[in-house]
């Protein structure tokens, strides 16, 4: 294989994959890329047996052919030259690399032992805005679980119904964020799959430098997203996701009406003063105000107060900081509506102008 590609072309490249491939030495194969060259088209692949990434190379081939390139190593290389380069390989165990006045050398691992593309079965195809798919990630993913015992809970739930009405969910089992879009196409019938968390922020990665539309192919044990020309593929967690409409409260009776920006800045300034591991602030509320204040035995602590709209009795609540302001900042309009009962009860998030967006946060016992 030889071939001639310019810098910008392979950094842009190289720098997309760079979170796919394996940083642990599992499987040496799966720190490298594999790097196809052909007349007709080039592409470079990697993985990490549970997400694959697939993308066209604008490159000059001079002699076809394919080998497993190490994907750090490369990408360091790339960025610290100047100008084309001039890739050539030797018996697939080598890379020369050449760019002006600079050489190297690289130990590389044959194609053949790369993994394959998986079979794709029981495929049904919808279709999105890019947009569209990356709100729904960016609006949920805070949400889900990370290296949860509950392994469903370490992805976002795809709920599609016939019509293509898709519900995408994210839940730890301390907070829940749900958000319901309209697709474009229809599947035969409901469908429920489980995104792992990061593929679905690497995905959101690609959605954000696009404007087209994504064609969304769903299988039995993967889902296909199509981003202009490239591929991303995920292998979908296997399991039942729990019921989140039960999960959602529908007769929370006690209603505030809040500035979201002023409540971020103020729930993030007390919060300097809560303690590290629970972040735990303190909300009183009386008819128009809100307080809040946290404390810590080796800091201090810090208290603020703003207005609000409530009509309500007297009410304290606990909340951890962190999970709250993930919700506020994930929000976009100028008021939220929280919905409350009682000071343990499940409080009921909503942006003030869109229904179809509502997040849930169990308060602390404080």
């Amino acid at each position: 294989m030889k071939i001639i590609v310019s810098k910008e072309e392979i950094l842009a490249k190289l720098s997309t994959i760079q979170n796919i491939v394996e940083k642990r030495n599992t499987m040496p194969i799966l720190s490298h890329f594999l790097l196809d060259a052909g007349r007709q088209a080039s592409f470079i692949t990697a993985t990490d047996l549970d997400t694959a990434l697939k993308e066209p190379l604008r490159i000059k081939v001079e002699k076809e052919g394919k080998i497993c390139i190490p994907a750090r190593k490369m990408f360091e290389i790339v960025r610290e030259v100047d100008g084309e380069l001039t890739c050539e390989s030797i018996d697939e165990q080598w890379l020369k690399l050449k760019a002006g006045a600079s050489n190297f050398r690289l130990a590389c691992l044959p194609s053949r032992e790369f993994p394959a593309w998986p079979g794709m079965d029981d495929m049904e195809e919808i279709q999105a805005q890019a947009k569209v798919l990356s709100e729904v990630i960016e609006k949920t993913v805070y949400a889900a679980g990370e290296s949860d015992t509950r392994y469903t809970l370490n992805g976002l739930l795809f709920h599609v119904a016939p019509g293509a009405k898709v519900t995408v969910v994210g839940t730890d089992g301390h907070r829940l964020a749900l958000i319901m879009r309209t697709l474009e196409g229809s599947v035969r019938e409901e469908r429920k799959v489980i995104i792992p968390r990061k593929a679905a922020s690497e995905l959101r990665k690609l959605l954000d430098k696009s404007e087209d539309k994504v064609q969304v192919t769903l299988c039995k044990n993967h889902v296909l997203f199509s981003v202009g020309d490239i591929q991303f593929l995920t292998r979908l967690i296997e399991g039942t996701y729990p019921n989140y409409e039960q999960v959602i409260p529908s007769s929370n009776e006690k209603k505030i009406v809040i500035e979201r920006e002023a409540f971020v800045k103020t729930t993030r300034r007390v919060a300097i003063m809560s303690r590290e591991r629970s972040n735990a602030v303190k909300m009183d509320l009386s008819e128009n105000l809100i307080t809040i204040t946290s404390s810590n035995p080796d800091l201090g602590e810090a208290s603020d107060e703003m207005a609000i709209a409530y009509k309500g009795e007297a009410m304290s609540l606990g909340f951890n900081a962190r999970y709250l302001l993930d919700v506020l900042e994930a929000m976009a309009s100028e008021r939220i509506v929280m919905e409350l009962q009682a000071p343990l009860s499940p409080v009921l998030i909503k942006e003030e102008n869109d229904p179809d967006y509502r997040c849930v946060i169990m308060p602390m016992r404080i």
